[in-house]
This record gives structure tokens, C-alpha cells and sequence, in this order.
């Protein structure tokens, strides 16, 4: 999506697109309507503070291909909710996600729902960030037989969000003795947050092991960013993240380079942020290089490292175009929502698929930057040109 023009959704520009009735299963906000036939509303609130987007919900299609070199140009389209936001608060007036949210979560409005309930593909998907921030989505994709994986954890006892647990640390060789912690896994947050105790004593081990200068740098949030020479090799050390069944999440690269108004220097900062709760959050910065896998089928999340031009494994789907212009996979019915998963699981994750050949393979959706967000498709909608 490089070099596109960024422009607003607009569903009256659009010759597919429908409002999403108060009546209709999906509309968690129907109670609050005046009619069962009026627009349903729906209201999104972040974690960034007084961060929030309201508005309506619509129906339009999203657009697919499958992801191969050697497959054809055929694609198909689906049915998905778009949050078409009306008013926005907080990081959104700042200019944040001026593309819009893509929702990968859980819940029953997020894509990957949807086009599992469809049978489509089936339930996960992978996402991967490569070096220059931009990477894809393939839909459907359940990753390598020789990937290392977690199980999600639940959240008071459900799973509506794509949380795990992280058994200890290190930072280079050196391991941290300390309590673990629980951490969201979320791509729609840019860099990575640490509950403050840990936060600590990892910055702390970092700042010893790095042999570069510390310094300070005007308009970054985070305490250790350091001075290098541009002929000046750094060793820098790697942040690694242990799971149950020690497995291990090497972190390679953590640092990130800043620009620099002196040509001389080069700055790098370690962009953690300390969090003043019991879990943390792992975001982008933590992922790139890395075919991050999120399997709602099996409750797991896998990672592989990628340079996400090497995504080519797999059972691929041919799609072909839809006959007479009708959707092969429209919103679930509501018999299909209200049918419950075959895992012990919320509502809000999706049933497993048929596993028939036509619904196993992944479908790709090259991105800019594609974020994680639990809630809603908001604002904007990217749909891909075949």
C-alpha cells in the first residue's frame, strides 16, 4: 500500500454498502436504539488516554486473493463491518491511523471472524512485519509445522483477547530471576510495554550490557536511547521472552534508530515504555522479522522467523469470482451466530471451519501497516486491487 493515496471511506460512494440494522445479531449496541430497524451505533474505547471513536456500523465487501506466485488473478469478495466513525477523541485528533483500524481480535464484527464463520478460510491468521515496517496478512494461515508456539490464556476466564503468559526473560545470556507476567499480543500497538517492576530490571540489564554512550533525546518517550559514532559498531544485546515448554521468543534487534541532526551520531533508542498494571503489552517492535501467527482454531500463538517474501508454504485456495455478482460467503445468519463454538471458548471467537481443501488456505492482504485492534474495522477500509 505504499505510495496509495490515503482516502476516507465513504459509504454513499459506495455502490455495495449497507447499514447495519439495530436488529441484526452483530449490533452489540441494539438495546440502545430508538428503532430495530434504525443504523446500528457502535462506541470504541482504547487504552491510550481519552482515546475513543463512535459512529455507525455498515456492510460492504473485502476483497481477496489467494497468495501465491503461481496462482490466478481470481478473487472473491466478503462481507465485513466497517466503523464508520462520526466522532473521534484522543490519539485519533492527533492524526493516529490516518489509514484506519483493520480488527483482527476475537470478537464477532473483527475479519477474521467473519470470514471463518463463512467457511472461507480457517480461523487464524498470520501477520508479518518486515525491516522497512510493512509486510502482510494472509488469512486462513495456521503457520509451520516447525514454528514454535503458546497457548493464549484467559482473560477471567474467557478468551477475548489474544493474551499469553510469559514464564521469565533475559537480556543477552543473562537471565532475570523474577515473577512472570501475562502479555497482550498486539500489532496495533507500536512499540512494547512492560509492567513496571520488570520493566526495570530489564532496561537496567540492557543499559549495562550496551557499549555505547547514553543520552537523552528531545521528543523521544523512552529513558535509554544512546550516542554511536556512524563508523561506531554496536553490540547489542537481545531481549528474549520465555514461554511454557521453555520456549523462547528472541527479540534480536530491540533498539530502533532516530534521526539525528548531527550526521556524525547515530541514536538509538530501546522503545519500551513502562506500564503501571499487572500485564504488558507486546507490540510491533517486538515482531519484525518474525511470521507471527495467531490460531484461534487451536487457542495458540506461533512465530517463525520471516523476511515475509518467504510466505509461500502452505495449501493455497484458487478462488474464483462469484457467479452473478453474489457474495460466496455473505454475514453470518443469526442461526450462525448463535451456534456455539466447538471449543470452550467466549462467544466472541469464532467456530472452527469446515476442513474441506476449498477452506484451509490462507489469503493474502498486502498492507502498510495493518493493526491488531479488538473491536472494530474503523474509519477507513484498504481493499485489495486484483
Amino acid at each position: 500500500m505504499q505510495g496509495r493515496d490515503l482516502n476516507e471511506y465513504s459509504p454513499s460512494l459506495s455502490s455495495t454498502s449497507k447499514p447495519l440494522s439495530c436488529n441484526d445479531q452483530l449490533c452489540e449496541l441494539g438495546s440502545d436504539c430508538k428503532s430495530s430497524k434504525d443504523p446500528c451505533p457502535y462506541l470504541a474505547n482504547y487504552y491510550s488516554e481519552n482515546t475513543s471513536s463512535s459512529g455507525l456500523l455498515i456492510e460492504d465487501r473485502l476483497h481477496l486473493a489467494p497468495f501465491s506466485e503461481h496462482a490466478s488473478r481470481s478473487s472473491v469478495w466478503a462481507s465485513v463491518i466497517i466503523g464508520c466513525g462520526r466522532k473521534q477523541s484522543g490519539a485519533f485528533s492527533d492524526g493516529a491511523a490516518p489509514d484506519g483500524l483493520m480488527g483482527l481480535g476475537p470478537g464477532d464484527l473483527s475479519v477474521p471472524s467473519l470470514l471463518a464463520k463463512a467457511g472461507l478460510v480457517r480461523n487464524a491468521f498470520s501477520i508479518c512485519f518486515d525491516d522497512n515496517h510493512s509486510g502482510t496478512i494472509l488469512f486462513g494461515d495456521q503457520g509451520l509445522v516447525t514454528q514454535k508456539s503458546t497457548s493464549f490464556v484467559p482473560l477471567e476466564g474467557k478468551f477475548v483477547t489474544y493474551l499469553i503468559e510469559v514464564e521469565g526473560y533475559l537480556v543477552g545470556s543473562s537471565s532475570l530471576k523474577t515473577a512472570g507476567f501475562q502479555a497482550l499480543v498486539d500489532s496495533g500497538t507500536s512499540f512494547t510495554f512492560l509492567p513496571y517492576e520488570i520493566y526495570e530490571k530489564i532496561v537496567v540489564e540492557f543499559d549495562k550490557q550496551m557499549n555505547a554512550t547514553r543520552s537523552s533525546f528531545k521528543g523521544s518517550p523512552w529513558k535509554y536511547c544512546y550516542n554511536s559514532s556512524s563508523q561506531e559498531l554496536l553490540n547489542i544485546p537481545t531481549v528474549t521472552l520465555v514461554f511454557a515448554m521453555n520456549q523462547s521468543f528472541i527479540v534480536h534487534n530491540p533498539v530502533i534508530k532516530l534521526i539525528s541532526e548531527n550526521e556524525e551520531f547515530n541514536v538509538f533508542c530501546l522503545p519500551i515504555q513502562p506500564i503501571h498494571e499487572e500485564f504488558g503489552i507486546i507490540g510491533q517492535n517486538f515482531m519484525w522479522g518474525y511470521r507471527m501467527v495467531f490460531d484461534r482454531e487451536n487457542l495458540k500463538l506461533g512465530w517463525s522467523t520471516s523476511n515475509c517474501q518467504d510466505i509461500t508454504d502452505g495449501k493455497i485456495m484458487h478462488l474464483t469470482p462469484p457467479p452473478n455478482d453474489r457474495s460466496p460467503n455473505p454475514l453470518p445468519t443469526n442461526q450462525q451466530q448463535m451456534t456455539p463454538s466447538r471449543h470452550a471458548v467466549a462467544p466472541a471467537v469464532a467456530g472452527r471451519t469446515p476442513t474441506n481443501s476449498a477452506a484451509v488456505s490462507p489469503l493474502a492482504f498486502p498492507y502498510w501497516l495493518c493493526l491488531v485492534n479488538l473491536l472494530l474495522v474503523l474509519m477507513r477500509l484498504f481493499v485489495l486491487d486484483v
